[in-house]
Order: structure tokens, then sequence, then C-alpha cells
């Protein structure tokens, strides 16, 4: 399906040059705000009403079929009952019609029966060579060319440059009139509804390709083909079009991979952050935050360097934007000597020369203060972008615009670097706030301190991010490996030990024993203390049970300890296949690491890099990514950590080779790959890290059900 819908085909409808509007009716309050918005917007001798009786609709006349227009049309707008979705998709083919936007809901989001209905829509469109947009969503509008095909009312006349989907029709309105607000012109507006054929991913590689379109926001809740979606991102971070994303929704990936402790670090939603920083992709908590971080990417454009300098006549909000700083993240540069100076020179004595910069209430006699002050800010090599707090009108007073002269006064500031005026708080920007800012010759105004604070850190977060987006995956690196076992339900950890010593990740020394004879045979050959632990492939939390014994020295302990284990098997878990019990080396000091992958139902095999052994999920200290990745990613991984610390060397501890941990780690995945599509679960916890001694201590492979097969058989 992919491949059918290309940016090239999508043009013909999101710029239509003529609309059929079938199953108008006056009845129907969507057909009357669907052809008000078309007249409003001038379209109406290019509209074309369809009614099966063919009366007058809307005050105008109509054509009983698609075939009786008598001229080429480039889409249908049907809002027939779901009932005559394919009758009518059908009439519009005959009549050279080739994209359809579907009103009518009752299909995907209905149950079983819906999905049914769902998946016949999506069958005759393709036998018609159709594209269908929808179902269950209210259209669409290309603010660019002036042409509404949306029962969404209110909409706006002035096009812009930030595009908005949604797979919500009723959010959108709300959507769109922030937008309006807060000064985020739209360029389009995109209802997805169900997906059914055209998703996300298309219109937003639709989109990259669009000259008036300079960021995307998108709400959602689910990711529909992901891997059109991913494709189109990255071609977003080339284009430097940002793309900025509200999600709803998250749910437990956890309750899938029970068996391994990696579930619980790689949740929906977790996974979700981690592909979205992989794409650079912008990923918000709110409306407001969407459209007015989607509204600065477009206006100011990819930052230099991702520091924030604040020019302001308040000192309170300067106190409020340090305070939102720490708490947000977003990054606040020490001035640079040489800037310190510049503004010393000209800032009055009682001013203290910081960033945030309150210039003081003397910009009011003097507003050439902010003219400068702005100037130095700007020109300080750790500053990307200058946000200059001031206020700006947003209804006429008729009488004199106060706050115009230090607006002139922060427009005719000369700067390379880019600068926005923030308000103090959200305001409506309005046809005469533009005007305002036109006459002050300024670009760009953020609405609102904290609004301005995350729309600004999350612009230079996606600068520094999106130059690192590469086109393609990196090549995945061939591994072979040769097991009998069968692949269902899990492995035991000898044959888990097996796997890994064939693809030549490093694992602690073992034998596997049978017998309390066997046992003490191998710990004698190993010398020293030794850990014994169960080998079954239905028990892989052995500790849980009493299954594992550490530190075991001498013969009569490492016979006893055999039978213990093993012991705890037939109390704990008398149904499970027992092989024996496994015996190593004990291991002590270093590092304990958790490495794992678990399979996510859209992205594929998710890597988690983890610090914690036991501890892991206690800590939650992880870092995720998709796979394959290379050894630089991995090294990326641990970096990440907060716990990446005791990776250096603490109190006397050997600082860890991380060339060599992170060599292991991208091998650990090439070896989940090359298990296959049916692998559920692959960790290892602990691998143990002693300076350049890399060494996995523990594993658990386990594989998913069969399609079709019940939980628990």
């Amino acid at each position: 399906m992919s491949t059918e819908i290309t940016p090239d085909r999508l043009r013909s409808l999101f710029r239509p040059r003529t609309v059929a509007l079938v199953g108008a009716s006056d009845k129907s309050m969507f057909s009357t705000i669907a052809y008000r918005n078309l007249v409003d917007f001038g379209f109406a001798d290019r509209t074309f009403l369809v009614n099966r009786r063919g009366v007058t609709v809307h005050g105008s006349p109509s054509v009983p079929t698609c075939s009786d227009i008598g001229e080429p049309v480039d889409v249908a707008f049907l809002q027939v009952p779901q009932a005559g979705t394919l009758e009518a998709l059908s009439d519009a083919a005959a009549a050279g019609i080739r994209n359809a936007v579907v009103l009518s809901s009752g299909y995907g989001e209905a149950g079983a029966e819906g999905k049914r209905a769902e998946r016949d829509l999506v069958e005759h469109a393709r036998s018609l060579d159709m594209l269908v947009l929808g179902p269950n969503h209210l259209g669409f509008a290309n603010f660019v060319d002036q042409v509404p095909v949306t029962a969404v009312p209110g909409l706006p006349r002035t096009a812009g440059s930030v595009a908005l989907l949604s797979q919500s029709g009723a959010s959108s309105s709300a959507m769109v009139d922030f937008a309006t607000m807060a000064g985020a012109d739209l360029s389009y507006m995109v209802t997805l509804g169900n997906e059914a054929m055209i998703t996300a991913g298309h219109v937003l590689d639709f989109l990259v390709d669009d000259e008036a379109t300079r960021a995307i926001a998108i709400f959602m809740e689910t990711i529909r083909e992901p891997r059109v979606f991913a494709a189109a991102a990255r071609r977003a971070a080339a284009a430097g079009k940002a793309i900025v994303v509200l999600k709803a929704g998250s749910s437990a990936l956890s309750a899938r991979t029970a068996a391994a402790h990696t579930g619980a670090l790689v949740g929906d939603d977790r996974t979700v952050d981690m592909v979205f920083n992989e794409l650079g992709v912008i990923r918000v908590d709110s409306i407001e935050d969407m459209m007015i971080t989607a509204g600065a990417a477009a206006g100011l454009g990819r930052l230099d360097t991702p520091g924030i300098g604040w020019v302001s006549i308040s000192g309170g909000a300067c106190d409020i934007v340090a305070d939102r700083a720490e708490d947000l993240g977003a990054q606040l540069p020490e001035f640079a000597p040489e800037t310190q100076q510049r503004l010393r020179e000209v800032m009055p004595g009682y001013g203290t020369v910081q960033n945030p910069l309150d210039i003081t209430g003397a910009a009011v006699i003097d507003p050439t203060l902010f003219t400068k002050a702005i100037e130095a800010v700007a020109a300080d090599p750790a500053v990307g972008v200058v946000a200059v707090i001031s206020g700006a009108p947003w209804e006429s007073t008729d009488g004199l615009n106060g706050s115009q002269p230090l607006l002139n006064a922060i427009g005719a500031a000369s700067a390379s670097t880019p600068f926005t005026v923030v308000s103090q708080v959200i305001q409506p920007i309005t046809r005469y706030t533009k005007e305002v800012l036109a006459e002050a010759k300024i670009g760009h105004l953020i609405p609102g301190l904290r609004q301005s604070v995350v729309a600004l850190r999350n612009l230079a977060w996606w600068s520094d991010t999106i130059g690192t987006v590469t086109g393609q995956p990196p090549a995945v690196r061939t591994i072979t490996v040769d097991v009998d076992a069968p692949r269902q339900g899990a492995w035991s950890e000898s044959t888990a030990r097996n796997v890994l010593s064939q693809a030549g990740i490093p694992v602690i020394p073992s034998e596997l024993a049978t017998s309390a004879e066997q046992a003490v045979a191998a710990a004698t050959g190993l010398g020293g203390p030794v850990a014994l632990k169960i080998a079954s492939p239905d028990i892989l939390h052995k500790s849980d049970i009493g299954g594992v014994a550490l530190g075991v020295l001498g013969d009569d302990a490492v016979a006893d300890a055999y039978r213990r284990v093993t012991a705890a098997a037939v109390v704990h878990a008398p149904d499970a296949r027992v092989e024996g019990a496994l015996v190593s080396p004990m291991r002590s000091g270093g590092v304990e690491l958790l490495v794992g992958v678990v399979r996510d139902p859209q992205w594929g095999p998710v890597l988690a890099v983890a610090i914690g052994g036991i501890f892991v999920e206690v800590l939650g200290d992880s870092a995720l990514a998709t796979l394959p990745v290379t050894p630089d990613r991995a090294r990326e991984l641990l970096d990440r950590l907060r716990g990446k610390a005791l990776l250096q060397g603490v109190r006397g501890t050997a600082a860890a080779d991380l060339d060599a941990v992170a060599a292991v780690i991208a091998r650990i995945g090439d070896l989940a790959l090359a298990l296959g599509d049916d692998l559920e679960s692959l960790e290892i916890n602990p691998l143990r890290v002693d300076g350049s001694t890399v060494e996995a201590l523990d594993a658990v492979i386990t594989w998913a059900p069969a399609e079709g097969a019940t939980e628990g058989k």
C-alpha cells in the first residue's frame, strides 16, 4: 500500500481544482458546513453537488450521480451513510474521480463488524484505483490554495507555514482555533480519522515536499504503518522541517513479555519516546505546546546552537523564566566575558548582567537599550536564539500604542541570530498584533512565558538532533547460530548460553551437571567458590524458588547445593522440566548491566540497556534503541544512563572499557535480529563489566506463541 500512496499522487487530493460534494443535503449539518466553507473560500464555481434525487440543495442545483457532472473532478467528498459508501465510490470512479474523502463512521472504531466494513472499503477502493482519506473524519483544508474540503466550521482565511494533522476530527476545530490565536498560521489542516488507506506517514511524506509548509504538528493516538511514518520523518529531518507530535494513550508492553525484566523497561509509551528521539520528532503533551512549538519552528528555523538568551524589561519575568528553564531543562548559558563587557557598557549601573537579562525600566526612557542588548546577546557564541520579553497589544485602543516605541527598538536590532518577542501571558495574536509587529519589523512572537520556554527548548533539542537522523537505519550484520531446541516457550539457560557463545558474545564458563557427582567434578575443575543454578526452560526466575546457590566451596557443600537447588524445582515447580544445574565460577566486583531485546508489535525488536542487575526495575535507569545498533550507537546509550559514572570507575574500581562493552551490546542486538521475527525476548542480566572484562552471567531467551496459540498452552 505504501508504494501506491506517493506524494505526487496525494497532490491531486490535497490540491484539488474541483470538488464533488456527494450526498449533499440541507438536512445534514456536515453538508451545510462543508458547502458554506467552499462558498466562503470562493470555491463555489468549482464545487459540484451530488444528490441522488437531483433536487436543489443549499440553494444550488445538484445532479443525481458523479457521472452527470460532465466535467473532470479531482476529489469526491462522500457524506453518504456507511451502507451507501461502496456504491458512491463506484459512481465516483465511473466519473473518473480518483480521490475520495469519506466522512461516515461505523468502521474500524465500531468493533468486529466495523473492521470488516473498513476492509471492504479499502479493497473496493483499490479495485477502483482510488485513494480514500478517512473514514470517520471531517476532511481537510488547504489554506495555501484556499480549498476547504471539510466540515470543520470557523476556518481562518490566513495561510501560514504550519501543517496540522489530527486523528481526531472533533479536536481539530479547537486546534485550528488555538493555532490562529497563537499566531501559528496553517498551511494545511488534515483530519485523518481511521487512516484506512492514507496514514499520517503518507500525509507527512507529502508535506515534506510542500514548499509552503515549514513545520508539521500532529495529534495522534496510534501510529499506523510505522515504517511509512519513520521514512517520512527521516525525509523531514533532512529537509529541516520540524515534526511536533502530541501522542495520546500508553500501555505496558511488560504484560506481553513477563518472562524478562526488559519488558518492564520497554513499555509502549517509552518505545514511542525512543523512536521519536531517533527520528528527531518533538513530542509534547498539550495542544498549546504542540501549536506554539510548531509555530516557533516554522518562524525561527533550525538554531545553530541550543542556548537561549533572554532579554527583558521585567525582572519578575526573568525570575519566572529562570525557574521554568530549570524545571524544563532549557539551556540558559552564562554569557561569555566579551558579551558581559558589551552589556556593561550599555546597562545602567544598578543593572545585573546575567542570563536572563533584565535591562530594567531604563529602557522606557531609552528604548535603544533594547536594541543594544539584543545585538550583544545575539552575538554570544553560546546563544542560538534570543527571546525578548515585551508586551504586544492584541486590540487597538484608537489611541497611542505605548508599546510601539519599545517594539520598534526591538525590531531595529541587527542580529544574525534569530530572535522572537515573548509576551508574558497567553494572549491572542490578532490582525492588529500582526500589524504592530510588522511596523516594528518583528517576524515572530510567542505567547506566554512557560510556553516560550517549552517551545524554545524543543526547538533547541530538535536543531541539535536532526543532524544525527540518518536516511536509512544501519546495515544488519550477519550472525549464524545452530540450535536444535524447538522455537517455543523459553529456552533453558544452558541453551541460551550456548547460543550466546556461538554468536561471539563472552559468557562466563559453566558446565551442566546432571548429578551431584558431576557438580563436584565441575567445581573441582573450575577451582575456588562456585555458583550453582537450576537449569530448566520452565524456571526463568531461579532465585525466586531457591534455585540458586552462591559462593559454594568444598565437595560436600557443592553436592549438597546441587541436591538443594534441584529439589527446589520439585517443591515449587513440580511440572518443570529439569536438565540439572549449571556450575560456574563465582564473580565479584565490577558493574552489572542488563542488556535485553523485546519485540514491539509496531517497531520490531527494541534494545534496552540498563544499570541495576537484580535492582534494574527498581532503579529504572535505562536507554532504548531500535535495532540494529552500531557500537557507536551503543556507546551513546551507555552515555545516556544516569548511572554511567559507575562505568567510569568510582571508589577505586576499574573504569570500564566502554568500547568493549559497546561492541558486546551491538553484538547482542545482532543476535536478536538473527534469531528471527518469532523471538519474543532475549535478555542478559547481568552482563558483568569489570575493566576490560565483559561477561554474560545469566541469559533468557523466549519465543512468541505461535499464531492462534492460547496463553498457557
